[in-house]
């Protein structure tokens, strides 16, 4: 079969899925979402982490530290029912500092004022400061340094 049988033996959905897919590497976008006619696609493909910023964090933060993400308030088990969750508004990678180099914009038990950075979230090649919604302390981290996060995802807890 030919290359271009087996384009004409693609599916209008496949082949929506390969325009996508093509489109993301000619564009460098880590991905791409489009409905139509009541189909919806998404595309994403995973980006590789520079070095530098790989190695910036010498400890994961997958878990809250020095404290539970569901503090006394009753916000239950789930951090994004807490108040104080600081969400990620957009998909990308986020980081804890601003270079490699440099500690943390923030470590739990932080106490930080409405606006201060908390983190840089990195978003088609631009680095985006994240600023703190409200004053208090920061109660837990839900990344780690270099990880990839999603748009509503909850990445701290500040009370």
């Amino acid at each position: 079969m030919t290359g271009k049988d087996k384009a004409e033996a693609q599916s209008p959905e496949q082949k929506i899925i390969r325009d996508l897919a093509e489109l993301l590497n000619e564009t460098g976008l880590s991905e791409i979402e489009i409905e139509k006619d009541g189909l919806k696609v998404r595309v994403a493909r995973s980006l590789t982490i520079s070095a530098s910023h790989a190695i910036a964090a010498p400890a994961a933060m997958t878990a809250p530290l020095g404290g539970s993400a569901a503090p006394a308030s009753g916000a239950g088990s789930d951090p994004g029912q807490h108040p104080g969750a600081v969400k990620s508004p957009m998909v990308g990678t986020a980081y804890r500092s601003p270079e490699p180099s440099a500690p943390p914009f923030v470590e739990v038990g932080a106490r930080v004022q409405q606006g201060d950075t908390l983190l840089i979230i990195e978003a088609m090649k631009t680095m985006n400061q994240i600023p703190a919604p409200r004053s208090g302390t920061v109660t837990a981290i839900f990344f780690e340094n270099g990880q990839p996060v999603e748009f509503g995802e909850v990445l701290a807890v500040i009370e």
